[in-house]
């Protein structure tokens, strides 16, 4: 089968490689219909932190059950479903808590999604059932079915860890997919003011249309200084959606005493100054998504519904053989997030 291969720092390729096998009896092996690029892919794209050469990469797809293991019982051959990140158990006391992606039984991350099949532990519980075929959706249906293997349950995991509720002030640091995935789970939380942090025109105009009152293009302390015009004391809750040293000290500054920071973004940096949290009572949530408790509970059926669409972060299209282009559309900038068609329907 073609999968995407991790060559080196700023090089992709697709690569000829054994198809998937059950090798758990909780596995199952998605034929892939859709993956993506994901912006904590540029990190070790760009050589900002470490992969082995030559691995296989990618962690979000939807596709079609091609093989089960023998314990499964939900899960069935033929089953249209989303392929989390996560692979969550659904029986440990992190699954039960309702967090999933720090499960106690099952690998701290997918890989190599961006292929044409993939294996999948934790099967039975951790795979998202999506009801018919992929057939019976369009195109925009599928993007957003896509964004609910990592992106959009990453800026809702934002947004509930910052404890978001009806009628709050919410700023939201960052404007990639998982910022503007922040953006929309702030407005289906209820959220009155929005203020999307964003310098990119392109970026400004999507958090406008998913939900966002305000724009502030500023960084560092002249963000602090515009929040506190627009607000008086600060934001409610505080979204942290990048990962940067400076991200994370702004949003420690943005909120009003009280506030509490959901904080998504990969750390890019081991310390940090926890002082600040303790002279304004500010709380600090957040890491890794509930991808499948959270799809399950609440965003699958908001798509469905219609009433988010988080597909639209998907910008720019791409087939499998042009891995390296979908790789560099985003670290340029040119795409939000780069769609990879892997086959049709």
């Amino acid at each position: 089968m073609k999968a995407a291969l991790f060559v080196e720092p700023g090089k992709m390729t697709v690569t000829e490689t054994p198809k998937p096998t059950i090798e758990k009896p909780t596995d199952a092996v998605i034929r892939v219909i859709r993956a993506c690029v994901c912006g904590s892919d540029l990190w070790w794209y760009r050589g900002i932190s470490h992969r082995d050469p030559n691995s296989l990469a990618g962690h979000e797809a939807i596709g079609v059950v091609d093989e089960v293991g023998s314990d499964l019982k939900n899960i069935k051959k033929g089953d249209f479903v989303i392929v989390p990140f996560t692979h969550g158990c659904g029986h440990c006391a992190a699954c039960l808590a309702g967090f999933d992606g720090d499960c106690l039984n099952g690998p701290k991350g997918g890989n190599g999604y961006q292929a044409e099949y993939v294996r999948y532990e934790n099967a039975d519980w951790g795979l998202v059932k999506v009801p018919g075929k992929p057939e019976d959706y369009s195109d925009e249906m599928l993007n957003n079915l896509l964004s609910l293997a990592d992106v959009m349950a990453t800026g809702y995991h934002a947004a509930t860890s910052a404890e978001v509720k009806k009628g709050d002030t919410v700023v939201v640091m960052g404007d990639g997919a998982v910022g503007l995935s922040g953006v929309l789970s702030a407005k289906l939380l209820g959220a009155k003011r929005i203020i999307a942090m964003s310098r990119h025109e392109d970026r400004q105009k999507l958090a406008k249309e998913f939900g966002a009152t305000d724009i502030i293009p500023e960084r560092g302390d002249e963000a602090v200084e515009k929040v506190m015009e627009l607000t008086g004391s600060g934001a409610d809750a505080v979204l942290e959606c990048v990962g940067t040293e400076q991200s994370v000290d702004t949003a420690v500054k943005v909120g009003r005493p009280g506030a509490v920071v959901g904080r998504v973004g990969v750390p890019q940096k081991a310390e940090m100054n926890t002082n600040n949290l303790f002279w304004r009572n500010i709380g600090l949530r957040g890491g890794i998504a509930s991808v499948t408790t959270d799809d399950k509970k609440v965003l699958l059926d908001a798509v469905l519904k219609g009433e988010i669409n988080p597909g639209k972060v998907f910008t720019k299209r791409f087939d499998l053989d042009h891995i390296q282009d979908a790789y560099e559309a985003m670290d340029k900038r040119e795409a939000i997030k780069s769609l990879l068609i892997i086959s049709e329907k």
